[in-house]
């Protein structure tokens, strides 16, 4: 059974066990969720000046929209504040920076109705971030910049969490993807043709959980929950900020929630930063995540099989 916790007081330690049985965590806003969303407001607003950043698509081509995301997003997940921010979240809400590790905080965006939806505004269909080379201890840390509703929020579909769906994950390599594949987000604006993993069988969405958390209210969830962009009907477009977070132990020791349908090779594991200097995670470490490609598999085997043929 998945429960919500809120405000809860436990230890990092039985917070991530929970979080890898599927329960999920809602934290009210603390300083520098705060402050992080204030400064990704201000980013916003300069971005899209004179426009309010909620409205904008209202006043301009979809063309010139995804133009100012492609500035907006990377100068947001790439500086220093925003860092350093996640960093004092990650102390506030009892994490020990000298064993997590995180990536870098991204900025989405979810436009009301079909205005933009892919590229670098891609609306997510039914998903487990495991289907992306995600590791099974990854914990997710989501949080809206401005006010949102039910309407345009993300959804959980809690009765997949121990049933699999048929996906398309068997095909995607992470580092592959990264090569290929991130560069060119922005150039994706009536659609978006870069293969991704997605189910391969219908996937019922109600019953559906969706948590409404204020401005920069934290919500933490498995990277394995299957979960999803829900369409925006508000009238405004979602702006919100998410990163994810490993720890050091569970890493070393392969705990993390139970795979029930991933098959994707590579691994995320080169994104994490240490909490308290933002040094990676250690090569021998990333060498237990880091599956070949489908392709590298079968070069190899070719290669090994000249050789006794």
């Amino acid at each position: 059974m998945n429960a919500i916790y809120f405000d809860s007081s436990v230890n990092d330690d039985t917070r991530r066990r929970q979080l890898y049985e599927g329960q999920l965590f809602v934290y009210s806003p603390c300083p520098s969720a705060t402050a992080l969303c204030e400064f990704a407001r201000n980013m916003a607003r300069d971005a899209f000046a004179p426009l309010d950043p909620r409205t904008a698509q209202y006043h301009l081509t979809v063309e010139k929209y995804a133009a100012i995301l492609a500035e907006l997003k990377p100068a947001f997940i790439h500086h220093p504040t925003s860092k350093t921010l996640i960093q004092g979240i990650l102390r506030e809400v009892g994490c020990d920076l000298t064993k997590t590790y995180f990536d870098v905080p991204r900025m989405r965006t979810a436009t009301h109705g079909d205005y933009l939806t892919s590229g670098i505004a891609y609306a997510f269909h039914p998903h487990r971030d495991t289907w992306y080379s995600a590791p099974f201890c990854q914990i997710n840390w989501w949080f809206p910049i401005y006010d949102i509703e039910s309407e345009n929020s993300m959804a959980f579909h809690l009765r997949y969490w121990n049933q699999p769906v048929r996906n398309g994950s068997r095909d995607y390599n992470y580092d592959e993807w990264n090569r290929v594949s991130r560069k060119t987000a922005a150039q994706h604006i009536t659609s978006d043709t870069r293969k991704q993993p997605r189910p391969e069988e219908p996937v019922e969405l109600d019953p559906q959980i969706r948590v409404v958390a204020k401005v920069g209210g934290l919500l933490l969830f498995s990277g394995a929950h299957l979960h999803s962009t829900v369409p925006n009907t508000s009238g405004y477009t979602r702006f919100s900020i998410d990163f994810r977070t490993v720890h050091v132990d569970d890493v070393r020791a392969g705990a993390g929630a139970a795979n029930v349908d991933s098959a994707c090779t590579g691994t995320t594991m080169r994104d994490y930063l240490r909490g308290d200097d933002l040094a990676h995670i250690p090569d021998e470490l990333i060498a237990l995540y880091d599956t070949p490609a489908p392709n590298a598999e079968v070069a190899a085997l070719g290669a090994h099989g000249a050789s006794t043929a």
